[in-house]
C-alpha cells in the first residue's frame, strides 16, 4: 500500500496528515499503529486525515487517531497544523478565517501567517456527564485517589476529556507514574488527558500532559486550553496566559464561563514522505 502523507508539528506534538478530499479513509487500526511505530514506521502522535466535510457550514472535516489506533475528539495542536497545511494546498489564504469540522464539531480559525494560527477552541465544559466524569456534583476540583496517592483535580472537556493536577514541581519523578494512573482512571470512563500544571504568575503557566492513547507528548494543546480553564476558574490566572510546555509555548484567551476560548501558536512543516506498508 502506498500512501502519500505530510509530517508536521505544532511545538513538538507531531502529526501524519493525509490528504484524503479526494479519496476516502480506509485505514483500520492496525495499519494507524503500524504507521505510528517510531522505530519500524513514520512515528505521530496523531494521525490526522484532511476530508470534504459533513457539515456544509465547514469548509473541511478532519479526523483525528491516536498512536495506539484510537479516535479523538479534538487536538488543539492538530486543527492549526490542519490551517497550514490547507494554506500550503492554496486552500487557506493568511489573514481568512474559516470554520472547520472536527469529530467534536465545528471550530474557527484564523491564519495569521503561514507558521501561526488562532483557533476558536470552543467553550470548555465544566459539566461531570458532558466531559464525561463520575461525579456527583459539579465542582471547581475533586480529590480522586491515583495509585496510593490522593490528587485534588479540575474536570474539563474541550472536546475530549482532561483532567488538570496543580502541582509545586513539573520534574517530580512521581508524576510519571501517576499520568498513566489519572489517564486510565475509573471515574474518567473514557479516559483522560492528565496534565500536570505549575503557576508561574497570573499570566504563565508550566504544563506536562499524558495524553490517552498517545502518552507522554512534547504538547497538548487542548490541554493548554484546559489548564487555563480549571486554573481560571480558581481565579489563579488572567485571561491571557502564556503556556509552557516541553516543546514550546502557546498563548490562551479566555474571558470566563460562558466565553469562547482562543488557542495561538505554531505549525510546522518536517517532511513529506510515502508509506509503503
Amino acid at each position: 500500500m502506498k500512501l502519500r502523507f505530510s509530517k508536521m508539528h505544532g511545538i513538538g506534538n507531531d502529526f501524519v496528515m493525509l490528504d484524503c478530499r479526494d479519496q476516502a479513509f480506509s485505514l483500520r487500526e492496525a495499519q494507524i499503529r503500524a504507521i505510528a511505530d517510531r522505530r519500524t514506521g513514520v512515528g505521530f502522535d496523531q494521525l490526522i486525515s484532511i476530508e470534504p466535510p459533513r457539515d456544509p457550514s465547514c469548509a473541511f472535516y478532519y479526523g483525528i487517531w491516536n498512536a495506539d489506533g484510537s479516535p479523538s475528539g479534538q487536538c488543539g495542536n492538530g486543527v492549526r497544523c490542519v490551517a497550514a497545511w490547507l494554506h500550503r494546498e492554496g486552500e487557506l489564504a493568511i489573514g481568512d478565517t474559516v470554520r472547520l469540522e472536527s469529530p467534536s464539531g465545528p471550530v474557527t480559525v484564523r491564519l495569521s501567517n503561514a507558521h501561526e494560527v488562532t483557533v476558536d477552541m470552543g467553550v470548555p465544559s465544566f459539566a461531570p456527564s458532558e466531559i464525561p466524569f463520575r461525579a456527583d456534583l459539579q465542582a471547581d476540583g475533586y480529590a480522586i485517589e491515583v495509585g496510593d496517592e490522593t490528587l485534588m483535580i479540575g474536570a474539563v472537556s474541550l472536546g475530549n476529556p482532561h483532567a488538570v493536577a496543580l502541582v509545586p514541581d513539573l520534574h517530580a519523578p512521581a508524576l510519571f507514574r501517576l499520568g498513566p494512573l489519572l489517564t486510565a482512571h475509573e471515574r474518567f470512563p473514557e479516559a483522560a488527558n492528565a496534565g500536570f500544571v505549575e503557576v508561574v504568575d497570573r499570566g504563565q503557566l508550566r504544563l506536562r500532559v499524558h495524553e490517552r492513547g498517545s502518552g507522554w507528548t512534547l504538547a497538548c494543546g487542548t490541554g493548554a486550553c484546559a489548564a487555563v480553564a480549571v486554573m481560571r476558574q480558581r481565579d489563579e490566572v488572567d485571561d491571557r496566559v502564556r503556556v509552557a510546555l516541553p516543546g514550546g509555548e502557546l498563548t490562551i484567551e479566555w474571558a470566563g464561563p460562558g466565553q469562547t476560548l482562543w488557542m495561538t501558536g505554531p505549525a510546522a512543516f518536517v517532511f513529506e514522505g510515502e508509506w509503503l506498508g
